[in-house]
């Protein structure tokens, strides 16, 4: 009854909801978002076996390509969201050359951050892994037509961006990576 902290209401006002919100609820919102809550729910089931067929076969195109990797699990995860990483690949620039279409780079965690992904670190991504990674969402508007051009322009744009890689270009001629020794400048 006696909150320790005061609260200041965000609209000034009337009474409802003990002073800390104004205003009296619009019924035909309260309507609108029970009937959405309803066809949600009735399209639930389609919505999700659809959305996760597109997500098999964005992940089955995008593991197609060489040195590519799921990250998470195959299995148990949420299929409006596929993460991978295109070693060789670095994620931002992967951005920039896909401009014209909404991705993320790392995890939703720390997609503002330069910093690789401590969520992709801990389920087992190197840092190098986590820095090359792209994060695709699938919602239930996304066509097959939306996923083909996806395809297609990320194989064409990690094509280009792997070939300005002097990394990329040791592999091809067969040269492990780890067996370098890098020197310092």
């Amino acid at each position: 009854r006696r909150p320790r902290v005061r609260l200041d209401p965000i609209i000034s006002g009337g009474g409802q909801e003990r002073g800390l919100r104004s205003g009296t609820l619009a019924p035909p919102l309260v309507i609108g978002f029970g009937e959405a809550a309803r066809i949600a729910k009735e399209e639930m089931e389609y919505d999700t076996k659809r959305i996760s067929a597109l997500s098999k076969k964005l992940s089955d195109g995008l593991l197609s390509m060489e040195h590519t990797t799921l990250n998470g699990s195959p299995e148990f995860h949420y299929p409006g969201c596929v993460n991978v990483s295109f070693a060789y690949v670095e994620g931002e620039s992967l951005l920039m050359a896909l401009k014209d279409i909404a991705l993320s780079s790392g995890s939703a965690c720390t997609s503002a951050s330069l910093e690789p992904s401590y969520v992709l670190r801990a389920l087992g991504s190197s840092d190098e892994s986590a820095h090359s990674s792209i994060r695709f969402g699938i919602g239930r508007f996304t066509t097959d037509a939306e996923i083909d051009y996806v395809l297609k322009a990320v194989q064409e744009r990690v094509a280009f961006l792997r070939e300005l890689s002097p990394l990329w270009e040791l592999v091809q001629e067969g040269i492990d990576l780890n067996t370098i020794e890098w020197s310092g400048h």
